[in-house]
């Protein structure tokens, strides 16, 4: 079975780790995966998620139970969009290749539950990735990171060249797979330290592993991408928690980035200050200045992403004074508007993924477009942040 299949069999401690190296698009992978837990002697089956990810594959109604709201105020909307993005770019594979992507993984935890043997979710929590990603890209690679969001979304069929980028295995990667060419960054974050990240968690379940043999065998799911690395990785010697929890921590942003809110604060407070005291006037025409720009540019944004009139309202009556406090954003109040003025009803969270298939998607369903509320009026309220701010420079000087 293993034969004409990427595979290592490795030991380490005193067991033995059948690493298969699958396709994520491959009937083939999954058809393997059913034999060899079925004909196998295998304690253990370790599949390439996190639990995120096996919530997804396993439950079909999980976008049912989205908590809209507690999703803007913990400013996950970023994290959401993205993962429909990708649901919406595999959905497209699905119906063109007739194969949901991760049957492979699927099959894994069907095929194990039937033998009554533990399935270990090994992989790196989506949300971590995607954050320790962008913390480690330049400005440049994260503008083409935003802009490649642009290909899920620009053809009805995946080109045969992509599909066989697919094929290597690793879905995350193959998403992103000209920028993980192209950036150490990211293919830092999305495959070497994912493969560490594995090896570790593989260490931990197998310190639990409850068995009479004298060699305990576990069968390892994984993207063909991720074999030879974990292959090296899962039999060094090393302190597997403190390798988890240094792999799981948020790189702190730069402290100038953290400043730069507060400074642009301080700065545009100081020339109300200034306008005023030089006179009267020039103040009140600084202030209509930032009303102004900030006003319109953020009610712009709102309304590009199909808000309620009141929504609207809301992103223009709010982003003035958002703008003055970086702890909370315009797109935030929008969205908590938008979300209570049209409330998403059940059969919008159900048709989810359907309808972030399309662009035009985005806009239609409420889901969506709450983040795109909370997307675009954030983008018009920075522009108006930094445009009113020149221009209030541009007056006192």
């Amino acid at each position: 079975m293993l034969s004409d299949q990427p595979h290592k069999i490795v030991e380490f401690q005193g067991i033995e780790y059948t690493l298969l190296g699958t396709a994520h698009i491959s009937q083939k992978s999954a058809d393997v995966v059913k034999e060899l837990v079925a004909q196998g002697d295998y304690d253990a089956v370790a599949i390439e998620l996190d639990d995120l990810r096996y919530q997804a594959l396993t439950d079909t109604n999980r976008y049912r139970n989205l908590d809209l709201i507690s999703i803007i105020k913990q400013k996950q909307t970023g994290v959401i969009a993205t993962n429909l993005a990708m649901s919406a770019y595999q959905k497209r594979l699905a119906n063109q290749l007739g194969i949901e992507p991760g049957a492979e993984m699927k099959q894994a935890i069907e095929s194990a539950k039937e033998k009554d043997l533990p399935v270990w979710n090994i992989d790196r929590n989506v949300g971590i990735t995607m954050k320790r990603t962008w913390r480690g890209l330049s400005f440049l690679e994260k503008v083409n990171l935003i802009f490649g969001f642009g290909g899920f979304f620009e053809q009805s069929e995946i080109s045969d060249e992509e599909i066989e980028k697919l094929k290597t295995g690793d879905m995350l990667e193959s998403t992103f797979s000209e920028l993980s060419e192209n950036s150490a960054g990211i293919y830092r974050s999305l495959i070497d330290e994912r493969d560490q990240f594995m090896a570790a968690k593989l260490h931990v379940h197998a310190e639990k592993l409850k068995t009479d043999k004298d060699k305990p065998q576990v069968l390892v799911v994984i993207g063909a991408g991720h074999l030879k690395g974990l292959s090296g990785y899962v039999t060094e010697e090393g302190n597997n928690q403190n390798t988890l929890n240094q792999l799981e921590t948020i790189p702190p942003k730069k402290k100038w980035f953290k400043l730069l809110p507060w400074l642009i604060t301080l700065v545009i407070v100081t020339g109300f200050v200034w306008g005023f005291a030089t006179e009267e006037a020039l103040g009140w025409s600084l202030i209509k200045i930032w009303l102004i720009y900030n006003g319109i540019l953020s009610g712009i944004g709102a309304a590009m992403a199909g808000g309620h009139p009141l929504t609207i309202l809301s992103a223009m009556l709010a982003a003035p004074f958002t703008s003055l406090n970086p702890t909370i954003a315009a797109g935030m109040v929008a969205a908590l508007v938008e979300t209570m003025v049209r409330k998403p009803k059940v059969h919008n969270f159900e048709s989810l993924q359907t309808d972030a298939m399309k662009l035009s998607g985005w806009w239609k369903n409420p889901v969506t477009r709450v983040l795109l509320v909370f997307i675009l009026t954030n983008v018009g309220s920075a522009i108006a942040t930094w445009v009113s701010g020149f221009k209030i420079f541009s007056q006192l000087v």
